[in-house]
């Protein structure tokens, strides 16, 4: 079905049931690589949708958009300490095992970014590229900070009217270019409706991976895991971030030569990847990664 946005499952090593959303790769060259978009920490696959249909009428490209365990469409898992990087990465392998990918261009956001670089050390071959989502070697406290403090919980909200309401009033500060109709889908992609109320898309027993963070504890240092990266990077930053720093952006081109950066203009953590100039720019590192 080419063309055709599928909602698949794939069976963990463990059993449990891991869902993506998956855009044929019918209509492009046999040798391009297929795009796979790792989400944030609690983000669900639904967030690349505006990326993947973009990506999908330029290149025609197979496009991946995983939903970790316990988030999206995926199985929670009855254990919260396997909401860990070894287990998703074992998850991510699986899924791009299961779809014949061999080598592929990752589009990692935040925590999604991180999985990237480490499968870029563990297994460089399955790398061929990487864009990075506002993610870098080096993340700011006050961002860990901000994060652990409403992972897994969520006011009551009957209805996606308040949603969008809540989300604008929680982060409108730190997305001034965000438009009604980015709120919209945020709320949508970050919340399950039921008779009762809104819920969260993903299981609240995340929050227990953030417990032992410690806002006055030097920052945890990933320069060597990105030293490692020998594929092309894009690195994306959202102007009013507070997890990836402008100072550690810049250097980051500084150290990695193969690296190039982009700013997305009055958003923060993590960017939404669907304004124009930011798909523009994925669209043309991918053109340059492929020889286009």
């Amino acid at each position: 079905m080419s063309g055709t946005l599928q909602s698949l499952f794939f069976q963990a090593r463990d059993g449990l049931n891991l869902h993506a959303l998956v855009l044929d790769g019918g209509a492009a060259p046999n040798n391009s690589a297929p795009v796979v978009c790792l989400p944030g920490l609690s983000r669900p696959a639904r967030d690349f949708a505006v990326l993947t249909r973009f990506l999908g009428a330029r290149t025609g490209r197979k496009i991946v958009a995983l939903d970790y365990r316990g988030r999206g469409g995926s199985d929670w898992d009855p254990d919260w300490t396997h909401y860990d990087f070894p287990t998703e990465s074992a998850d991510i392998q699986t899924v791009v095992a299961a779809l014949g990918v061999a080598s592929a261009i990752f589009v990692g956001v935040s925590r999604g970014g991180l999985h990237a670089v480490m499968l870029a050390n563990q297994r460089p071959e399955l790398v061929k590229a990487i864009v990075l989502g506002d993610i870098g070697p080096r993340l700011e406290p006050v961002g860990l900070t901000r994060i652990k403090d409403y992972i897994g919980r969520l006011p009551l909200l009957r209805d996606l009217d308040a949603a969008i309401r809540h989300y604008k009033s929680a982060m409108g500060g730190s997305f001034p270019a965000a438009s009604d109709d980015d709120w919209r889908i945020y709320a949508q992609n970050s919340l399950n409706a039921t008779p009762e109320r809104m819920r969260l898309s993903y299981d609240p027993q995340l929050a227990r991976t953030l417990d032992s963070f410690e806002s006055s504890a030097p920052p945890i240092d990933f320069w060597p895991q990105f030293a490692g990266v020998a594929a092309p990077v894009l690195a994306l930053r959202g102007e009013c971030s507070d997890l990836l720093s402008a100072d550690v952006h810049a250097e980051m081109a500084a150290r990695l030569p193969a690296c190039r950066l982009h700013v997305v203009p009055g958003q923060g953590h993590a960017p939404f990847l669907n304004d124009a100039p930011t798909l523009e720019r994925i669209a043309a590192f991918i053109d340059e990664v492929e020889g286009a």
